[in-house]
């Protein structure tokens, strides 16, 4: 009798055991995929409305899910604002964890469709998109013709932003500007020049300090990575600099100085076929070479998937060593 006693109290030691695994392992699943991309979605659109629409969803259930997943985790993700949903300290934390487990279900789901590669989100500065990377694009695509690229070119400011807010994988930059959540590193180096119509009064001659400070200008908005390293190379040699065109765009520039008006200083890159066909020509000055490195940026906290590692080391970019290991 005293042996069956201990062999029902070993099955009751047992069960008490597999039961309280149990609840451990639902605990560990409270937490949903689908909570976190309305989770994602409110943190880049600052309202449950804006992350319905960027989801497809309605806002009544993309409210639910959110709602869920701050009852599941325990804490508030949000600041609510009037009407807008700002991040608070814990949803800072959760963000980039939560964008790289939606990236591995992205990568996951690619793998049984009949993409077999999840699309790769890549920001550019316009010198970059416009004049490196469309090249080196078409040799992805060809090389890889089921791995599609989704290029967004903007200024320096916003392909910060936009690797910073999780909205793509990997940013190609050409200003000197950091951020605290991302690594910025070296990928090659530019050249500064300063062109105009080949009928400028400076046009056959060596310009002077003082010519080229009497000179008008016409150069980027405030926010390009060009405007802000040609700021730093023209003030620091001239005594003064008259803009006389600020403009979003370095076709129009070129556009501009062509037809006559005033200096520009733009990349070697974006200028090399209008100096070649001669619709512009470099201006000979004494000025100090103007150099300045083009850089990857990255977000220090996001896992990089194999094609996005891939891709960098196709445009000659350099992989963090910690990323190299995972895909190993």
């Amino acid at each position: 009798m005293l042996e069956a006693f201990h062999r029902t109290k070993k099955r009751r030691i047992l069960l008490t055991m597999t039961g309280k695994t149990d609840q451990q392992s639902a605990q560990r699943l409270r937490l949903n995929l689908r909570q976190l991309e309305v989770f994602v979605a409110t943190a880049r659109g600052g309202s449950t409305r804006a992350a319905a629409d960027r989801i497809a969803r309605s806002q009544s259930a993309a409210s639910s899910a959110l709602a869920d997943l701050e009852t599941s985790v325990g804490a508030l993700l949000f600041d609510r604002i009037g009407r807008r949903l700002v991040l608070n300290e814990n949803g800072r934390a959760l963000l980039p964890k939560a964008q790289a487990l939606l990236d591995q279900a992205s990568d996951v789901q690619a793998l049984f469709s009949g993409e077999h590669a999840a699309p790769l989100r890549v920001a550019a500065s316009f010198t970059i998109g416009e004049y490196l990377l469309p090249e080196r694009v078409s040799q992805w695509t060809a090389l890889h013709p089921q791995s599609q690229v989704r290029l967004h070119i903007a200024n320096t400011r916003d392909v910060i932003e936009a690797v910073a807010g999780f909205d793509v994988d990997v940013g190609f930059i050409e200003g000197p500007q950091t951020h605290p959540d991302l690594v910025v590193r070296a990928w090659r180096e530019d050249e500064l020049v300063i062109v105009a119509a080949p009928g400028h009064a400076l046009a056959n001659r060596i310009a002077t300090h003082r010519q080229l400070s009497q000179a008008t200008w016409v150069l980027r908005e405030h926010g390009s990575g060009t405007r802000q390293v040609t700021d730093a190379w023209l003030i620091q040699n001239l005594d003064q600099v008259h803009v006389g065109f600020e403009l979003g765009s370095t076709e129009a520039i070129k556009r501009v100085v062509a037809s006559g008006t005033g200096l520009a200083c733009l990349s070697r890159y974006t200028v090399a076929q209008a100096l070649e066909d001669g619709h512009l020509v470099e201006l000979r000055t004494r000025l100090p070479a103007g150099m300045r490195r083009l850089a990857t940026v990255m977000h220090r906290d996001k896992l990089l998937g194999r094609a996005t590692a891939d891709f960098l080391r196709h445009c000659g970019a350099t992989v963090p060593r910690t990323q190299a290991s995972r895909q190993a």
